[in-house]
């Protein structure tokens, strides 16, 4: 497995050397200000977070962004126990109601990932509390959870969810899986448990040899080769 240093050096050398790319990584992410989205969210905020991800799956993020003051009328401003009792009824506006991206399934998704996020806050007194206690050294186990308990939140879509929210993560875009790969943890896109487990112990020993989070870390290696 090659060192963080070694994918670090090889980053950096493709964005003008150390200095600049370590400004680089200092920068606001995607123009955002981390410190400000990683204070905590209150419930109705994670279930508006998670819809804008699934909503933003695959379709253009903008139009999303656009229509998003509809998206909080049409859904009772993500109040969570409203939004689990959505029924046909309630259906049947959302899908004619033109403030809204009207993706029946996409729709389909508020009910149950609103049921998930009262779970979460049953559990630990909120959802934010779950989420951010979740250990850093088994994000994939957080990933599962998501997956498993909500509705549409496999593949990235809660771990853009999760970045935009400032919880540590990384993220396996096409870069990254790509570094991966020329790393040697994985020989082809992580999709089966025993793969994500080589990338969550890659990714462990990374944030150990650079004293840095999974989002850093994330971030180089997306700097350090070229898809193609």
């Amino acid at each position: 497995m090659e060192k963080f240093e070694t994918i670090f050096i090889r980053a950096a050398n493709r964005h003008g050397g150390e200095e600049a790319f370590r400004e680089k990584l200092a920068g606001h992410y995607y123009g955002t200000d981390m410190d400000a989205i990683s204070a905590p969210k209150s419930d109705d905020r994670w279930l508006a977070e998670f819809t804008l991800r699934v909503f933003q799956s695959g379709f253009n993020w903008k139009v999303v962004e656009n229509k998003w003051d509809g998206f909080e009328v049409a859904f009772w401003n993500f109040n969570p126990a409203k939004c689990a009792e959505i029924d046909m009824d309630d259906m049947e506006r959302l899908t004619s109601d033109k403030g809204i991206v009207r993706n029946p399934v996409k729709i389909k998704t508020v009910a149950p990932n609103a049921r998930m996020i009262m779970r979460m806050s049953e559990q630990a007194g909120s959802a934010d509390k779950f989420i951010r206690g979740w250990a850093p050294d088994d994000y994939v186990g957080l990933l599962g959870y998501l997956q498993k308990h909500g509705s549409h939140l496999g593949a990235n879509t809660a771990s853009y969810a999760l970045r935009f929210s400032g919880v540590p993560s990384f993220i396996l875009s096409n870069d990254v899986t790509a570094a991966l790969i020329h790393a040697g943890i994985i020989d082809k896109p992580a999709t089966g448990k025993r793969a994500r487990q080589a990338v969550q112990d890659a990714f462990n020993a990374w944030c150990a040899q650079s004293g840095e989070n999974l989002t850093y870390v994330s971030r180089v290696l997306a700097h350090s080769i070229d898809a193609g």
